[in-house]
C-alpha cells in the first residue's frame, strides 16, 4: 500500500518543482518583454529623436502529476504559455518638445470612411421612406 505521507511529499515537490520552473520561466522572459526587445532602440538622426511606443506581454500556466493507489499508477497534466507585442505609436522629440504619434489601423480608417459613405447613401432614401409613410396615412 502507498504511503499518503510520501505521497504528499511527492505531489508537493512535483507542484513546487513546477511553480519553480514557471517562476524562473518569468523572471527570465519578463525582462526581455520591453520595447526596446521587441521593436529596438530610439532612433536618433537630423536633431530628431524616435521612441518606440508599444504593449508587450506574455503569459504561461503549468501543471503538475501525482501517483495513486497500490499499483502506482501515474497522472498528471501540463502547460503551455505565450506571448505578442503590438505597435502602439512613438514619441518624436525635436527642438525640446516631446510629441506622441500614435500608428493607427488603416482598416479602422477604412471602416470609418466606408460607414459615412454608407450613411450618407442610405440617409436620404431613409428619409424620402418616412415621407412616403406619412403621406399614405
Amino acid at each position: 500500500m502507498t504511503d499518503p505521507e510520501n505521497t504528499t511529499t511527492a505531489v508537493g515537490g512535483t507542484v513546487r518543482a513546477t511553480t519553480d520552473l514557471l517562476e524562473r520561466l518569468a523572471e527570465r522572459l519578463g525582462g526581455k518583454a520591453s520595447v526596446t526587445a521587441v521593436f529596438g532602440e530610439p532612433i536618433v538622426g537630423e536633431g530628431v529623436t524616435v521612441i518606440p511606443v508599444a504593449a508587450a506581454g506574455f503569459g504561461f500556466g503549468g501543471g503538475a502529476g501525482h501517483e495513486t493507489g497500490a499499483a502506482r499508477t501515474s497522472e498528471g497534466g501540463g502547460g503551455g504559455g505565450g506571448g505578442g507585442a503590438k505597435p502602439l505609436g512613438f514619441i518624436e522629440l525635436r527642438d525640446g518638445r516631446a510629441t506622441y504619434k500614435p500608428i493607427r489601423d488603416p482598416w479602422a480608417e477604412i471602416a470609418l470612411s466606408l460607414t459615412v459613405v454608407v450613411a450618407g447613401v442610405l440617409a436620404p432614401r431613409a428619409a424620402r421612406a418616412i415621407a412616403a409613410r406619412r403621406r399614405r396615412t
